[in-house]
């Protein structure tokens, strides 16, 4: 039997009026003392009360304890490995991501108060707030995860909570190809154009896998090299010996403290680092992105959000001038066409795989327009029975430019690599 979210409101209520009564200070509390004593209330309560017929009194013991002292309905979701994304519409409404499939969960939250002290709960470990004066908040928890919250006057429908799960263990490129991500032949030259120190760009639309792909790229950065990482949120989980992790900040309640990833871009240059991964590019941070690249730091890695690797280019300029450099296109095509070497697009299908749908080159400038060539891509065949995209990993049949003058790693790779085949 459903326990009604009216019932275990009540109960709430009277669980933090008892709490009042009592003076209690919960803020100098350690979690199992709080618990502890939210759980002695809360049996009382119901011992009073008694409980609805067909209602087990250890569910409503635990969904009423999750409510007070934890994350409600979301801490079972949260160690759930097999849930990558949760999304709170409202209080009455939880959306979870498996597989890379969508589906509600049979759950909802007692009330919008008690949701709106689980965001609280959420937030606090991450020195982060969200208010009416700040209603939108990016943060990252302690399990690596990154949290999204949006609260009214800016959500009409109550909070809305999207937290994207991250694996424990670290991805490898093995691990890719054993989800079918991608083929052995691309997985050697990404590994190649890693050694080789080509700048790449992981383009593709949310949620399809960019920031996995660039973990597992920058794995494969010698561990010799000093890398710096610079994040929005951080998200990324290098094990490299050499590290330097700069996180953006927001603007405090005064409009003051404010560090953009601009900012932590340009302070990188003077951190003597031999790449710098940025986490996504979505603004200004891509001129200096591009002045890197150019100015000594092969090998640099970012994401962006494009839908092909030539809608790509066509962001990169636009961010470009977001910087307010007055600079004429056919400059910042010129820049572009020498910092970024390669261009991986990502994308997530229907059925929730996620494939590297198409590697590209840019081999230069011509007529005033960047030229590039592709090199591997997925050709789709159509949805299986079951409903999942069929189809398979190829060469296009042009050999990549940066590849001939090299010696070393790049020998290691076969011409025939890059040929046409049929499925």
């Amino acid at each position: 039997m459903n326990i009604s979210p009216e019932f275990i409101a009540s109960v709430q209520s009277e669980l933090i009026a008892r709490l009042d009564l009592r003076r209690t200070d919960i803020s100098g509390m350690h979690d199992e003392q709080l618990r502890g004593l939210a759980q002695r209330c809360i049996r009382d309560i119901l011992a009073t009360r008694g409980l609805p017929m067909g209602v087990e009194p250890q569910r409503v013991e635990r969904q009423l304890l999750q409510e007070a002292v934890g994350c409600g309905v979301l801490e079972d979701l949260l160690a759930d490995e097999s849930v990558t994304e949760i999304m709170v519409n409202g209080a009455g409404t939880v959306f979870v991501e498996r597989a890379g499939r969508l589906s509600l969960a049979p759950l909802q939250f007692s009330s919008e108060r008690a949701l709106s002290r689980v965001i609280e709960r959420l937030l606090v470990a991450t020195g982060r707030r969200v208010d009416e004066g700040s209603p939108m908040v990016d943060a990252r928890l302690a399990d690596g995860s990154r949290i999204n919250v949006v609260i009214p006057p800016l959500a009409l429908n109550g909070p809305a909570i999207t937290i994207r799960k991250f694996g424990q263990r670290r991805l490898e490129l093995a691990d890719l190809l054993a989800f079918g991500a991608l083929s052995v032949d691309m997985a050697r030259f990404l590994e190649v154009a890693t050694l080789e120190r080509r700048n790449v760009v992981v383009s593709g639309g949310t949620g399809s896998g960019k920031t996995t792909l660039l973990n597992v790229l920058s794995q494969l950065i010698p561990p010799g090299e000093r890398v710096v990482t610079i994040e929005d949120s951080a998200e990324l989980q290098l094990g490299h010996p050499n590290l330097v992790t700069l996180q953006a900040r927001p603007s405090n309640l005064e409009g003051q403290g404010l560090v953009s990833i601009r900012d932590l871009v340009r302070n990188a240059l003077r951190m003597r680092p031999d790449r710098i991964v940025v986490g996504e590019c979505r603004g200004g941070e891509a001129l200096d992105m591009l002045q890197a690249m150019n100015t000594g730091h092969n090998g640099s890695l970012t994401t962006a959000h494009a839908n092909t690797p030539r809608d790509l280019l066509s962001r990169l300029e636009v961010m470009v001038l977001m910087a307010g450099m007055d600079l004429p296109v056919l400059a910042i095509r010129e820049q572009i066409a020498s910092a970024v070497n390669l261009i991986v697009q990502q994308a997530r299908f229907a059925c929730g795989a996620r494939r590297i749908v198409l590697i590209a080159e840019v081999t230069g400038m011509e007529g005033g327009r960047i030229q590039m060539q592709d090199l591997f891509r997925f050709e789709r065949t159509g949805v299986n029975a079951s409903g999942h995209t069929e189809g398979y990993f190829t060469g296009c049949g042009n050999l990549p430019v940066f590849l001939e003058p090299l010696q070393g790693t790049a020998q290691t790779m076969n011409p025939s690599c890059f040929d046409r085949r049929s499925a």
